[in-house]
């Protein structure tokens, strides 16, 4: 059984680099942002051994009304759980869609970057986007980089066909690459076909099981398992557990069958521990504390038994007295039988035995108090007494029973109860069960394709031979693909986490700020915020056009058109020429020609 401690993971602030000097030369050395909806990472495409500088969540939380300044970013967040239901994300899934805290995020890398952004951003910025990623999604970024930080350059590229290509140039394999890209980051998980060296975006399948969905599962799982946990299995823990302890089955259904038997479980069986606190109640009292107790709990008895003996004899003394006076009464013999049937009695001698008894109820209480001096003890409980309420939970003792002879309780009756031990989680088939959701993804409601079934939907798209060539480089890319064992099914990247980034370095330092794969100010200005200059690991551009709706014309009745001696050329030389979209239009531009030429000819229209 592998027993291991987890410990509550607290993030430290990101500290604040000093800018390089490549940074301030004329051509400054780009900024790489890879803009991811789990993690966010940045830094400067300076060489070949560089890695990101800042790595953080991409995650703000602000209170409501909280001033710009006060919002917590990323790893400035030191415990995310306190502070869940304040957290925000500038994703839909994987997609940007509230720019308000993307702002705050560039606010963030570039202030931890060494670079004043109040002014202006020297550097030419590269960033990652979802795949096939909207346009007006685009426009928001673009014009959030030029209008606000006013960049020189800005490149979008897909961080999964980074990775593609930076594993690629690793294993030195000639351009253009072609082969088939699977990705599964924290929202959603992509099949990427690329084909000599560009993306196929019109056979691309998205599928919205990653992450995310497993994290979610497990953590249903483990409070269904443990619901004396719930507080305790939280979405950071899961998380964790999830990327440290979970693994992928090369056969699904026999791995499951293993975890029946007993050997193969304690074997196999992660025990992860919950904190807790370690005082146990009265489990470190002394001897003299135990008997101090005891002593306090004997003197409150002794009081109450006190209160309670002088309560009764009260009420027996007043219960006597009423009796005699009305015994003694002479000449109302009608009030004597009335009083006998209220107390339930049939005789004089039975009301002259229950008073001699009261009687002697009463002088044995006087007795007890008189010479009882304080010590415990238990009243002699008449026949007329009424038994002590199940409540009063106070048991009274014999005053002659002495105190000093009390045994003592015998040390560890009851078995020790193991407070680290109640607070541990057992984590056994959650382990493969919840990243199986990549390929079944049934368990949660999700009524879609597993990642196999996906795969082969967008290979059936292709001739033969271009199914050939694509199974020939399957590469695996991104956070979800880290579990143990999904290196024996497929081609992984290296580091699978971090590859996008370092593709994206690799083509910033090979494609200089200027060249193919840039967007300058001026292309922003005349080409428009959805403008996209394509390379080998970006989206493909796809322009929107907007064709604006017409108006439908009434019916107008037939005119009747004299012979005109001004020929029409001009109008039938400029109709063909117009795109049949316009043929409305441009059938409007005739008749007005038309009805000016005539006008000019005989001066009035005969209709």
């Amino acid at each position: 059984m592998a027993s291991k401690h987890e410990p509550d993971f607290k993030s430290s602030p990101d500290p604040i680099y000093e800018p390089p000097s490549q940074s301030l030369a004329p051509t400054a050395a780009p900024i790489v942002i890879d803009n991811g909806s789990f993690q966010t990472r940045a830094g400067w495409a300076l060489e070949e051994r560089e890695a990101p500088r800042l790595l953080f969540k991409s995650v703000a939380a602000r209170s409501r009304g909280a001033a710009r300044s006060e919002t917590q970013i990323g790893n400035d967040i030191p415990n995310l759980e306190p502070l869940r239901w304040l957290l925000k994300s500038q994703f839909d899934r994987n997609v940007v869609v509230n720019f308000e805290i993307q702002e705050l995020m560039f606010d963030h890398v570039f202030a931890h970057l060494g670079i004043g952004s109040e002014g202006s951003v020297s550097q030419p910025i590269v960033v990652t986007e979802a795949p096939c990623n909207p346009l007006h999604c685009r426009q928001m970024m673009s014009e959030l980089l030029f209008e606000c930080y006013h960049v020189p350059y800005v490149s979008y590229g897909v961080d999964s066909l980074y990775s593609f290509y930076h594993n690629n140039t690793q294993r030195s394999i000639q351009p253009p690459h072609t082969g088939i890209v699977l990705s599964s980051g924290y929202h959603c998980s992509h099949i990427l076909p690329v084909i000599n060296g560009r993306f196929d975006a019109v056979n691309c399948k998205r599928m919205n099981v990653a992450g995310s969905q497993s994290a979610s599962y497990l953590q249903r799982l483990l409070q269904l398992k443990y619901p004396g946990h719930l507080a305790a299995v939280t979405l950071s823990r899961v998380e964790e557990l999830l990327h440290e302890h979970s693994y992928i089955a090369e056969d699904y259904q026999d791995e499951l069958e293993k975890w029946r038997s007993p050997e193969f479980y304690e074997r196999e069986v992660h025990r992860m521990q919950l904190p807790f606190s370690g005082k146990v109640p009265g489990g470190s009292v002394s001897v003299e504390e135990r008997h101090e107790r005891r002593a306090q709990q004997l003197r409150r008895l002794q009081e109450i038994n006190a209160r309670r003996r002088e309560e009764k004899l009260l009420q027996d003394q007043e219960r006597l007295d009423r009796l005699m006076g009305e015994l003694l009464e002479d000449g109302l013999l009608d009030h004597f039988h009335k009083n006998l049937v209220e107390l339930n009695m049939d005789s004089a001698e039975e009301l002259q035995s229950y008073i001699n008894k009261l009687q002697l109820a009463v002088e044995q209480g006087r007795h007890k108090l008189l010479h009882s001096d304080g010590a415990e003890g238990k009243t002699e409980v008449s026949e007329l007494e009424h038994p002590m309420d199940e409540g009063d939970g106070v048991a009274l003792m014999d005053p002659d029973f002495p105190e000093d002879t009390l045994p003592e309780k015998p040390a560890h009756v009851q078995p020790v109860f193991n407070m680290a031990e109640y607070h541990q989680l057992f984590v056994g088939t959650e382990r493969l069960r919840c990243p199986e959701l990549l390929f079944q993804p049934s368990p949660t409601g999700e009524e879609q394709m597993g990642l196999m079934e996906a795969l082969q939907y967008v290979l059936a798209r292709y001739t033969p031979e271009q199914q050939e060539a694509l199974v020939s480089n399957v590469f695996l890319t991104g956070g979800n693909m880290l579990y143990p064992g999904m290196k024996e099914r497929v081609t992984m990247a290296s580091q699978p986490a971090l590859d996008a980034w370092y593709g994206a370095r690799d083509w910033a330092l090979e494609h200089p700020a200027g060249g193919e794969g840039w967007i300058s100010r001026q292309e922003y200005e005349e080409k428009g915020g959805e403008y996209l200059s394509e390379h080998c690991a970006s989206n493909l551009f796809v322009p929107m056009k907007l064709v604006k709706p017409l108006l439908a014309r009434p019916a107008e009745p037939s005119v009747t058109m004299p012979t005109s001696t001004v020929p029409s050329a001009a109008v039938t030389t400029v109709t063909p020429a117009l795109t049949p979209s316009c043929s409305a239009v441009a059938a409007d531009v005739s008749m007005l020609m038309s009805s000016s030429t005539c006008d000019g000819a005989h001066g009035v229209l005969q209709i």
